[in-house]
């Protein structure tokens, strides 16, 4: 039977460590502060500095571990924390349908346009992010709130006869995180269009294909990857917003970033905090999960 050299040894030395790079980095900035946390999330709430208890304790030569679940278990108990799951996961997906379906005619146009009109669109793209994300929702608030710039203008244009009451209600919500995302939604969509063969357009045309069924048949299949990826970089982020909530909703507004901040920094209770962290972690992994499979089975049928 012949032996199949490692991956390890058929790299060069300068390879491997270029890669060693990008695995300190995972190390230290992820998995050390997730292990951080997930030792918080099975701890007591004590006061004190940290405002945690140990897990482990050596008392009369006796080595004690101390896993508490009250976090956990309050996580599935108390209706505020279910709330704040759900009302996530709806305004998450909620604004990642928006994108798509705001996005994807921009991408769509982008790709199809002139190099030169593609750079500037990409540009404009783009440009939002030069700015701070909390001043951009700043702007929002000058935009949307009763006496702001929107309902100025409707007034002044005679449309309605009363402000609308779009400040702090989660329209606004909406709003923010559809402005927010939806360059990340735009950019890998593009990039997927931009690699798509024309002579797959031509050929349908030539067989008497209108536009509308190449698009269906051709261009729409080959770039759900494209669709996927900026539907996963718009959904995760969005779960555990919090700068546009806290500045755009109301009262009323439970999502999941809100609740952990004011167990962090309100009640000062780390350990159930780290708990709704880590139950976060676990509901966003299942779907970036479900897109590597995805990914590596296409890729597999590719080369099959």
């Amino acid at each position: 039977m012949m032996k199949i050299p490692s991956i390890r040894k058929l790299l060069p030395s300068q390879d491997r460590l270029a890669i060693a790079v990008p695995y300190l980095w995972l190390v230290v900035c992820l998995l050390i502060p997730f292990f951080i946390v997930l030792k918080i999330s099975f701890a007591e709430s004590t006061f004190g500095i940290p405002p945690y208890s140990s897990l482990i304790e050596l008392k009369d030569g006796v080595v004690r571990l101390s896993l508490h679940l009250e976090g956990y278990i309050l996580l599935l108990t108390d209706s505020i924390f279910v709330r704040a799951y759900l009302s996530s996961l709806k305004m998450a997906a909620v604004t990642t349908v928006c994108c798509m379906l705001i996005g994807y005619p921009m991408a769509y146009y982008i790709a199809r346009a002139t190099p030169r009109a593609r750079n500037l669109m990409l540009l404009a793209v783009i440009l939002p992010f030069w700015t701070s994300l909390l001043l951009r929702v700043y702007a929002w608030v000058g935009i949307l709130r009763t006496e702001g710039l929107l309902n100025n203008f409707l007034l002044w244009v005679g449309l309605i006869d009363t402000p609308l009451e779009i400040y702090r209600t989660d329209i606004a919500v909406y709003i923010g995180l559809v402005y927010s995302y939806l360059p990340f939604f735009i950019l890998p969509l593009y990039t997927n269009l931009i690699k798509l063969d024309q002579r797959l357009l031509d050929a349908a045309y030539d067989l008497g294909a209108r536009p509308w069924q190449a698009f269906l048949k051709i261009t729409l299949p080959l770039s759900i990857p494209g669709v996927v990826a900026g539907a996963m970089l718009v959904f995760i982020p969005s779960v555990g917003e919090y700068v546009i909530p806290e500045l755009l909703g109301g009262t009323n507004t439970y999502m999941i970033g809100r609740v952990m901040w004011d167990q962090y920094f309100t009640d000062a209770n780390w350990p159930v905090a780290a708990a709704v962290a880590m139950a976060m972690i676990v509901l966003l992994l299942v779907p970036l999960a479900l897109f590597q499979y995805s990914q590596s089975k296409a890729l597999d049928n590719r080369s099959a």
